[in-house]
């Protein structure tokens, strides 16, 4: 089953009815770019009260159209540290406000850590390569802002699920030093960052979409595929990263990830990759919806143990 482009990246949960007769739940499917269930909620207000928010952070624009992200800043013990998530599906950027988002992010928050949900020009309107640049961009933004909001821009991870740990990726391999030359000031900023955690990316892009159809956000001229593509990147100076995938995926084959790990094997760089045997995409187990929620249970305490291992001090 391919569902690269389809509904893997576009997921709605449905909710399974109640009736007279006791009988197990049917299969909701699979779960939103493989958070938790419990994750897919609205916070509580309890929880609305552990973090403060900086709203709608102006990064960049594309084609008159102002680039954004939120910023959730914890209450109390913060400790320092900021991971960005990359908010993208089949890299559709859905924009929610932070009070629909934060209960994602509340594992992270409730260890101190602030957190930045980063948007960019989505498909189907804008295609890879926009999306691979404006998160260049906006990790620059971040680093550079970063003390405002009470984080240390040397202790910066990036996060994020399918399309948007091809963008995680794209972050930490691809990162520089800045370009003292550029006309955009940002530009002359760097943005390097301290480590990664994927779920199920694309690594190689000429492997993965070397003759599917020309559509939506891949429809851009393969020569490009090398320039968008994490893994013609990797060098020794590139961050510690996790990758978390399904030995079973049929949209983003494992295979991209163990390429990615191989990689950075060679080169020296610090990387891990952990395998849930019979997933899917998004982490799902057909047939059995208690897996498939353990295994994003998993996966999200797997990110938080690698920031926590990797950012804190």
């Amino acid at each position: 089953m391919n569902r690269l482009f389809g509904a893997a990246f576009a997921l709605v949960l449905t909710l399974g009815g109640s009736g007279a007769v006791a009988q197990a739940p049917a299969d909701p499917g699979p779960p939103l770019s493989g958070y938790p269930r419990n994750a897919l909620r609205p916070p509580t207000p309890a929880e609305l009260k552990t973090a403060t928010y900086v709203r709608d952070v102006i990064y960049g624009h594309r084609d008159g159209m102002a680039l954004t992200y939120d910023v959730f800043r914890p209450v109390k013990k913060a400790n320092g540290a900021l991971v960005v998530n990359m908010v993208s599906a089949g890299w559709r950027s859905s924009w929610a406000a932070p009070e629909e988002r934060q209960a994602r992010y509340q594992a992270l928050i409730d260890k101190g850590f602030t957190v930045v949900a980063l948007y960019h020009s989505s498909a189907p309107r804008f295609q890879v390569p926009d999306a691979v640049a404006d998160v260049r961009l906006g990790m620059r933004h971040i680093k550079l802002h970063a003390a405002e909001y009470g984080a240390d821009p040397a202790r910066i991870g990036v996060w994020g699920a399918s399309a948007g740990g091809h963008l995680a990726l794209v972050a930490g391999m691809m990162a520089d030093d800045g370009n003292p030359a550029a006309t955009n000031p940002l530009e002359r900023s760097g943005n390097r960052i301290a480590a990664v955690v994927a779920y199920f990316p694309p690594t190689d892009l000429a492997a993965l979409l070397q003759g599917r159809p020309k559509a939506g956000p891949i429809a851009f001229d393969d020569k490009l595929f090398a320039s968008v593509s994490p893994i013609h990147g990797v060098d020794a100076r590139d961050p510690p990263t996790l990758m978390l995938h399904g030995d079973a995926d049929g949209g983003v084959p494992s295979a991209q990830s163990q390429a990615m790990h191989a990689a950075l094997d060679r080169v020296g760089v610090e990387n891990r990759l952990k395998m849930y045997a019979g997933a899917d995409h998004d982490f799902y187990v057909r047939g059995d919806p208690v897996r498939t929620d353990a295994y994003a249970t998993d996966a999200m305490a797997e990110m938080v143990r690698w920031f926590e291992g990797h950012l804190k001090r």
